[in-house]
């Protein structure tokens, strides 16, 4: 069924329906905040400052309207979900985004595409679940990469392919990075590479903590700003209607029919897809109350290096890297000689904006890039990251007698996979098959067990307390030799 405006507003024009803009909220938490806010302006990250106009969009909702498909969330997933509805299942969604589009993670991450799904190396998947479902999780990671690069292949987001580089920063790493490095050759026929220390400065980047790494074939960097807008234009060019300044501030079951209540009116919905991500709020439906636990990452972008700056830091790759800290740090060169490097932060949205996180990865990046003390930072940003507690993700239909669906729980390897977790959003919206074996398929978003719940102190108010404990631990896990 086509959408339905119950105002006939469908011939007013956008920009007399568009408020405007509120000003960036630097201390948003989505543990304290009812909502993410309404009409509020982007985070002033690289990915905005250089992607150009942000597109056209449907406007805020105003009246009532009565839809088949509602999407809450116009990020990479939301989209990516609005885009697979139309194409393969002829559904035109309904998308609502409580600020701008791809406002929250999917403008304020690294632009890292990696053969990845959640937290978990292939090792872990073999302890927790098993070699078999380990290697369709893998497999599932690989249609993923070649389901990012077909849906990308007429999107200017400024790709930079050949795989992802993996240093280890310490010497007691090189020994797990080499026993992982095996069992994807051996085991899942992925061929990851081995380096020491010398090669990886000389021939590929010149960090120097590095004392070895593992390269694998699957990596690619995009441009974060330019693909969220790519992705836009392509699911409003198929008929998707994306209402910005639209939160769902309440919402309602009856009979089976889903009634989300906005500031400019409610739209009614026979199917409702979640895909907030980071940025979810504790109270926009039951199924995800507790079940995430958002954390803060922070990225810097240095001025355009020159070619001799380039030269003398050996920056010889453009793929994407990280590093083996817990607390990983990702970085890697971009296509217009910026330097781009984060990590984690602060705890709180109310401690985020501290200039001492900022200053923080700036001497990350000196204690890597001693050439580079005194280069000038152009940009500086922070944003949340959607960490489940079992560090997988969820592609899941929590209660079958509703048809209320939601793919949440990257844990930072979102880029890539919030691709193939859309089409897998859109197959469940219309009911199509998908493996159920896999457990990102047919289990809810957990709660932290009691371990867990000792460890991170998982339900408000305390979580965030221990988060910092174990932060602190981490720190000191990272850093000793």
């Amino acid at each position: 069924m086509e959408t339905v405006d119950l105002n006939n507003q469908a011939g007013v024009d956008t920009e007399q329906r568009t408020a405007p803009l509120k000003p960036y909220d630097p201390t948003y938490d989505p543990l304290t905040s009812e909502t993410p806010g309404q009409g509020r302006d982007y985070a002033p990250t690289y990915w905005i400052g250089t992607a150009g106009e942000p597109p056209a969009d449907d406007g805020p909702v105003q009246g009532d309207m009565d839809v088949d498909v509602v999407i809450v969330g116009a990020g990479f997933t939301g989209l990516t979900a609005a885009i697979f509805l139309a194409e393969n299942y002829g559904i035109k969604a309904t998308v609502l985004e409580a600020n701008r589009t791809s406002w929250g993670c999917s403008t304020r991450n690294g632009g890292q595409a990696q053969c990845a799904t959640g937290r978990l190396k292939r090792s872990q998947w073999i302890d927790r679940y098993g070699l078999d479902i380990a290697h369709k999780l893998h497999q599932e990671c690989l249609d993923g990469m070649a389901n990012f690069k077909e849906l990308i292949k007429d999107i200017d987001c400024e790709p930079q392919p050949g795989g992802h580089l993996y240093i280890a920063h310490r010497d007691r790493q090189m020994p797990i990075l080499e026993k992982e490095a095996k069992l994807l050759r051996e085991t899942f026929n992925y061929d990851a590479q081995i380096m020491d220390a010398d090669t990886v400065k000389r021939d590929w980047f010149g960090d120097q903590e590095a004392v070895g790494a593992m390269h694998e074939p699957e990596g690619i960097g995009i441009h974060a700003g330019k693909l969220a807008f790519g992705y836009h234009r392509k699911a409003r060019a198929l008929g998707v209607k994306i209402h910005p300044a639209s939160p769902v501030q309440s919402w309602e079951t009856r009979g089976g029919v889903h009634y989300l209540t906005t500031p400019g009116g409610v739209v009614k919905a026979r199917s409702v897809g979640m895909a907030t991500g980071g940025y979810t709020s504790q109270g926009l439906h039951s199924q995800l109350k507790n079940r995430l636990l958002p954390v803060l990452s922070n990225s810097i972008v240095t001025r355009p290096l020159t070619d001799e700056e380039i030269a003398a830091c050996n920056m010889h790759t453009r793929q994407v890297i990280t590093d083996t800290r817990i607390l990983r740090h990702y970085y890697r060169l971009l296509p217009d000689n910026r330097l781009q490097i984060g990590s984690r932060s602060a705890i709180t949205g109310r401690d985020a904006p501290q200039e001492k996180y900022k200053n923080m990865l700036i001497s990350d990046m000196h204690r890597k890039f001693p050439l580079l003390q005194g280069v000038k930072i152009d940009y500086s940003w922070w944003g949340w990251v959607d960490v489940s507690h079992d560090m997988m993700p969820r592609i899941f239909q929590p209660d079958p007698k509703e048809t209320v669906y939601y793919a949440l729980g990257y844990g930072g390897n979102g880029v890539m996979y919030s691709a193939q977790a859309g089409k897998r959003l859109a197959q469940l919206i219309a009911g199509d098959k998908i493996d159920m074996s896999l457990p990102i398929f047919n289990s809810k978003l957990p709660f932290p067990n009691v371990k867990e719940m000792v460890e991170s102190q998982a339900f408000a108010p305390f979580r965030r307390l221990g988060q910092s404990v174990l932060y602190r631990w981490y720190s000191h896990q990272d850093e000793r030799p």
